[in-house]
This record gives C-alpha cells, sequence and structure tokens, in this order.
C-alpha cells in the first residue's frame, strides 16, 4: 500500500484510479478487483501518458475517505488532473484498459497519411465506434468529440489516397464516416455540417445500424432517446435470421431516428418472454419497445412471414407505427432497464442477505441447548451485564491505528 504522500503525488496525474479496501464484504469480490486492477496496471502505466492504479486502504487513511467521499466496498474514482470522478466503466482487465485509454487520448486525433489512418483504426480497437472526417474542418466536430468522448473514438484524416476511400466506401469530401468494428458496420455522411445535422448523426451512429440485443448492449440503450424496433426470431445464427437482419440493416438505415435490434429465443430466453413470446408464439415478430416498461404492437403487422417479401413487411410494419395503429402493452416482467441500472443496488442487497445469513446461521449453530433455555431472566441480565463488562475492559473489537 502506498503512504498518505505518494497516494496525493499520484493523484496530481494524469489519470488514477483508487480502490477502497477494508470494511463489510465479501473478501472473494475484493480478491477480484485486485487481481483484475493488478493485471491492468502495468498495460496503462506503459501508456504514452501513463495512468497510475493506486490500491488504498480507506480504513486507515480516513482523510482521503472523507476528502473524496468513499463510502462503498469498493469504490472506484478516477481522477483527470487531480479532479476526482466517479469511475463507473467495465472492471475486467482488458475492457478497463481499452476504456481508460480513450481518457489520456486527444480528443480528436489528426492523421496525415494512410498508414496513420490503419494505425488509428487499429490502436482505437472494437469496442468503441470510430468517426473520421476526410477533409472536414477540425472545428466541425472538436465540440462534440469532447461531449461524447466517453463514447466514441474521434479523428481528422488531412491526407489519404483513392485506395483509402474505395476501403471507406465514400466518392467526394468533405465526408465523415462511422465505424463499427465490431459488427462490421460502417456509415458515410456528407453533410450538411451545419450543427444540429451533424450532432444528430454523431448521436444516431454512436450505435451500429441494427444491435444484437444482449447484456452488453442493452446498456448502450439507456442514452438513447429513441425508440427500438425490436425483432425477435427463434435462433439469430440461422441462414434466414441472418437474412432478414440483412434486410433489418437496410430499413434502419432509412428510419435514423429508430434503432433497430435483434434477439433469438435460444440466445436470450428470458428477454423475449417479457414480450410474451412462448413456444407457440409465430416468429419472426416485431414490436416498438421504449426501453422500459412499455411497448407497442402493430395491429396485422406484428409477425413476419417468410414466404412473402420481408422487405414489404418491414415496411408496413414502420407505417402502422408512424400512423398509430398500434396497441400499447406492458412488459410481463421488470423492466430489463431498471434491471441494469439497479445492478449495484441489488448486489448491494445480495451482499447484506448474506451476511446476514451467516450470522444467523453461527447464532444457531452456536445457540443454547434445551436445558439453557430455561434461563430465568435474572440469569439473562447477568450475563448481558457480564458481557458489557468484557467490552469495557477492552476485550472487544479494536479497530487499527488510523493515519490521517
Amino acid at each position: 500500500m502506498p503512504d498518505r504522500r505518494n497516494v496525493l503525488q499520484s493523484i496530481g496525474l494524469t489519470g488514477v484510479l483508487i480502490l477502497r479496501v477494508g470494511g463489510l464484504i465479501h473478501p472473494t469480490h475484493i480478491d477480484h478487483v485486485h487481481v483484475e486492477l493488478d493485471a491492468a496496471a502495468p498495460v496503462l502505466a506503459a501508456l504514452d501518458k501513463p495512468i497510475v492504479i493506486a490500491k488504498v486502504n480507506a480504513d486507515k487513511y480516513t482523510s482521503l475517505r472523507s476528502k473524496y467521499d468513499v463510502d462503498g466496498y469498493p469504490t472506484l474514482k478516477m481522477f483527470m488532473h487531480g479532479y476526482p470522478v466517479d469511475y463507473s466503466g467495465p472492471r475486467k482487465a482488458d475492457l478497463l484498459v481499452r476504456f481508460l485509454k480513450k481518457f489520456v487520448a486527444a480528443d480528436v486525433s489528426i492523421l496525415e497519411s494512410d498508414s496513420s489512418i490503419s494505425n488509428f483504426v487499429e490502436a482505437a480497437g472494437t469496442y468503441f465506434p470510430i468517426f473520421i472526417g476526410f477533409g472536414l474542418n477540425e472545428s466541425l466536430i472538436k465540440e462534440y468529440a469532447k461531449s461524447y468522448k466517453k463514447r466514441a473514438w474521434f479523428s481528422i484524416a488531412k491526407e489519404f489516397s483513392d485506395d483509402v476511400m474505395e476501403t471507406y466506401n465514400f466518392d467526394k469530401v468533405p465526408a465523415l464516416v462511422s465505424l463499427h468494428p465490431g459488427y462490421n458496420d460502417q456509415g458515410v455522411f456528407y453533410g450538411p455540417f451545419e450543427d444540429q445535422f451533424l450532432e444528430e448523426y454523431i448521436k444516431q451512429s454512436l450505435l451500429p445500424l441494427c444491435v444484437p440485443v444482449n447484456y452488453d448492449t442493452l446498456k448502450l440503450f439507456r442514452d438513447e432517446e429513441r425508440k427500438i424496433v425490436v425483432t425477435i426470431v427463434k435462433d439469430e445464427l440461422e441462414d434466414k435470421s441472418q437474412r432478414l437482419i440483412k434486410t433489418l440493416r437496410a430499413a434502419a438505415s432509412a428510419n435514423r431516428d429508430l434503432v433497430f435490434g435483434y434477439v433469438g429465443a435460444i440466445q436470450w430466453e428470458e428477454f423475449v418472454d417479457t414480450f410474451d413470446v412462448n413456444k407457440k408464439t409465430e416468429l419472426p415478430k416485431m414490436v416498438v419497445w421504449d426501453g422500459s416498461e412499455q411497448y407497442l404492437s402493430v395491429v396485422g403487422s406484428e409477425n413476419i412471414n417468410e414466404e412473402e417479401d420481408q422487405g414489404t413487411q418491414i415496411s408496413r410494419f414502420l407505417e402502422g407505427y408512424r400512423e398509430g395503429r398500434t396497441i400499447q402493452k406492458s412488459i410481463s416482467g421488470p423492466s430489463f432497464i431498471g434491471y441494469i441500472n439497479s445492478l449495484i443496488g441489488m448486489r448491494t442487497v445480495y451482499l447484506i442477505i448474506f451476511v446476514v445469513a451467516v450470522v444467523m446461521l453461527i447464532q444457531t449453530l452456536s445457540g443454547p441447548d434445551d436445558d439453557d433455555r430455561g434461563q430465568t431472566r435474572r440469569e439473562i441480565a447477568e450475563s448481558s451485564e457480564s458481557s458489557r463488562s468484557e467490552i469495557k475492559d477492552g476485550e472487544g473489537y479494536q479497530p487499527g491505528d488510523k493515519e490521517d
């Protein structure tokens, strides 16, 4: 553990994570966090702009605990030039490294050759979307790069060849290309580049055109204001499902005011059950979900017939939705967005339940036998008085020395 002076010096660097250790928490969870941070630490320290990880026992360094309002077990805080921000990103080592690299990167990277473009895309990885402005003035996207820094990579390519134009599928400049390497998805925007149009394109391109719905992508919907068109198939890996997904991408490109997602009943049965899907339900099925407790069913267009042109059926579904030919329904289980938002609270509840259960078990195992249960009130009072005397004599719990 570092001493207090070293911790305070580290906080002045580009980035620092402080881990609170101690208190009433299952030790296995603490050990897991330790392992992940230890794995990430050397990678983060080797960056051009290093990120330092400090593990601090906040039960011992109480002044740090008070100063930075640490009250959880464990607490991760990120410091940008000494300013503390609660860290709520991923905690697995590889994802944590990807997430934090963005905070020390430039808001907008300037690329001046084909190789620098290739290197930038490779270094950015597949976790975040990538925006590359070709022949675009940096000042046009700089403000949005700051606003959406936590969610995407931004760059300006000043010099590039015709091969790059072919690779990224644009034929004139200026152009803003959006990439989702993890989904093999990309788009291009030719303007207009006035404020509202440019920001609208960036916001709508933070997600791929058609999103596979799972635990990870569901978290991305929390910041979405658009309604979500959810298409439920039997098995998203089947060839016929893949063909339908391609058709959905085309529909999504023409209906950017909506988010399009798909999910297989085999892949995530719990999720599709909330939309009244069972073994007798005809699939594929489409609904419009608000991301919370309500969804809309379009009268006469809910199911997709595989024998009829699917593009036509999707267009008919969207037309019915926009014209209001819908029935509002409630999901049959708790909101999944609410579930995601409450994960931390649920873990805390589980922890409390676990501790209470252990205490009750200990009391049960060490409880009095049948003869002892006949104790008189006087004997109980004498026993309580004896316990208080022992605590007073210093035999009870005494916390270790604390350094302020």
